[in-house]
């Protein structure tokens, strides 16, 4: 079995969780015997394809005739859009876009002349710009590629994929690792919902990565609930766990670690950190991130007066992520709205007790986390308090934890996901 997979970015070179799982996943799929074609916007280098194919949109000329251009012209209009759009908006991003209603999946080719697009594979002003002309690029590539089925990540790649379909009339599945209403709760950016909304609705399957998110899709997007199926995330376990690292001062560590937006509850942790630290010194908070909500954090902290107690990491990725776990007592994710959540999975993996909002997917498969309200930080400061104090709650919610995670692998995400391929061909 062949996949023809459309992906935006690929570890190293990553911004969120969406990179990581689709790295987990294709590497799952290799091990279920099912070969994978990654297409990718642009290749940076050192991608780590592990005996998967990697191909690069930009390294594709276009090889459709005048005829299918032609066609295209009539389905595809690539919208410049001046703003910094990425796939993780939220309610914080200030954007300019075009009011135009009409937006949809029929579009017209305003750059079809161009042999070779140069794409720079990041989240910025052009970025609805590149979606558009990946999707003209994937009609390319499916015309000269062989492979049984297609399989799109998220809004930024389902206009490919849906031009991939067009082409070859192969099975399309569409994998929603969050949406629309999770990045920027009722303030949606319609140019993006209706992306996502084609996207599912031109799909043969959808693939979602928790129950939550399969609800949101069938009563959000009025999706047909017989064609949408959850799969769950998983986590690595490439690196074994090599036990606490020794830090250089006396205080326990509480961490956050994701993108610091209003997604990702940010200023409920603060809001924890500023009530465990009225009961209890000789605690550290540590928050892990870069995003448009940072400078409102670091003057909340100031304000607060626990700035003393509080450190800014920056963005952290590869080796530093897992070295961060180890130098924590406990890893918190707030989250207001989470698709799924991967962090809470890597902090198992090392050992870490998880506080997680029960507002996330990872709630649905962890019985070993202690789950609160995002919004009751009295609830969350608590948990902090009791993991820090009590050090047989620690050591139960680590022993446990660690060995719950071990359950939650790559391997049988990907052979459910290669099951749903089957029921397509």
């Amino acid at each position: 079995m062949r996949v023809l997979m459309f992906g935006w970015e690929f570890p190293p070179h990553i911004a969120g969780g969406l990179g990581t799982a689709c790295l987990g996943m294709t590497r799952g799929l290799l091990h279920q015997g099912v070969e994978v074609s990654f297409v990718l916007p642009k290749l940076f280098g050192g991608e780590d394809g592990d005996r998967m194919r990697m191909l690069s949109a930009e390294d594709v000329g276009l090889t459709l005739s005048a005829e299918e251009i032609t066609h295209l012209a009539t389905h595809l209009r690539i919208v410049g859009v001046d703003s910094f759009l990425h796939p993780y908006l939220n309610i914080e991003d200030v954007y300019s876009t075009s009011r135009d209603q009409t937006f949809g999946i029929n579009l017209v080719v305003q750059h079809w002349s161009q042999q070779r697009f140069t794409f720079s594979g990041k989240y910025g002003a052009s970025l609805l710009d590149e979606v558009a002309r990946y999707a003209l690029v994937a009609s390319s590539i499916a015309s000269q590629e062989s492979f049984d089925i297609i399989h799109a990540h998220d809004w930024l790649t389902y206009l490919a994929g849906l031009a991939a379909k067009r082409v070859s009339n192969k099975p399309l599945v569409v994998h929603v690792h969050a949406t629309e209403f999770d990045r920027s709760g009722e303030n949606v950016n319609q140019l993006v919902y209706n992306i996502e909304r084609a996207g599912m609705e031109g799909a043969d399957r959808v693939i979602t990565v928790s129950h939550r998110t399969r609800d949101i899709v069938i009563e959000r997007y009025g999706i047909n609930p017989d064609k949408v199926v959850t799969v769950h995330n998983a986590v690595d376990f490439a690196d074994d766990y090599r036990g606490a690292l020794p830090r250089p001062f006396p205080e326990k560590v509480v961490t956050f670690l994701g993108r610091v937006t209003f997604q990702k509850g940010p200023d409920y942790f603060v809001e924890a950190a500023y009530k465990v630290l009225q009961k209890m010194p000789n605690v550290r908070f540590v928050m892990a991130g870069s995003g448009d909500m940072l400078n409102r954090m670091i003057r909340r902290v100031a304000a607060l007066g626990i700035a003393t107690k509080f450190h800014f990491a920056g963005f952290l990725q590869g080796a530093e992520v897992d070295r961060m776990y180890r130098m924590s007592d406990v890893y918190v994710m707030p989250s207001v709205s989470e698709p799924f959540g991967i962090t809470p999975l890597e902090a198992m993996r090392n050992g870490v007790p998880v506080i997680i909002s029960k507002q996330s997917g990872v709630a649905e498969v962890l019985k070993y986390a202690l789950k609160v309200d995002f919004w009751d930080v009295d609830d969350m400061a608590n948990a902090i308090y009791g993991l820090l104090n009590y050090n047989a709650l620690q050591r139960f919610f680590q022993e446990h934890g660690q060995h719950e995670v071990t359950t939650l692998k790559w391997d049988a995400s990907a052979l459910r996901i290669k099951e749903i391929y089957q029921t397509l061909l």
